[in-house]
């Protein structure tokens, strides 16, 4: 666990960051993003494991056609379209392997470079700060 790790557990807190407000903005703006790439992968994710699943089933067609005496749709089937590619001859592991190792990692680390250089490396300081400012409001509507 680096120093940066640390210092963004649930308690870190952004009250001795000097951000500027252009700062602060772009930090969030950086932390949507990324979760939205994050989200993205989840969504390709499903879309590998869903077509793995339908490619299971036309498997089974290909054996229930076998039995129902017409191989030439079943032949077509285990020549054509079980061994292709989901787009341009690339089957889902590889798009997976492929958006992981060369775009998730990549702004996984530039976003943890920049929050590491701006704010010592705590994420959400948008948030952190609300939180603070909503639990100060409470604490003062409760005198």
């Amino acid at each position: 666990m680096t120093d940066s790790d640390s210092n963004a557990g649930p308690e870190a807190d952004d009250d001795d960051l000097s951000l500027s407000d252009a700062e602060r903005t772009a930090l969030h703006e950086l932390q949507l993003s990324i979760e939205h790439v994050h989200r993205a992968y989840g969504t390709l994710l499903e879309f590998h494991h869903e077509l793995g699943h339908a490619m299971d089933r036309m498997s089974d067609a290909e054996e229930r056609l076998r039995e129902a005496g017409h191989e030439d749709w079943a032949d077509e089937l285990r020549d054509d379209h079980l061994p292709s590619g989901a787009i341009s001859d690339q089957w889902t592991f590889e798009l997976v392997e492929e958006f992981s190792n060369e775009f998730l990692e990549e702004v996984d680390a530039f976003d943890e470079t920049v929050r590491d250089e701006l704010a010592d490396g705590i994420d959400h300081v948008t948030e952190r700060r609300q939180k603070r400012q909503l639990r100060e409001r409470a604490r003062d509507g409760e005198d």
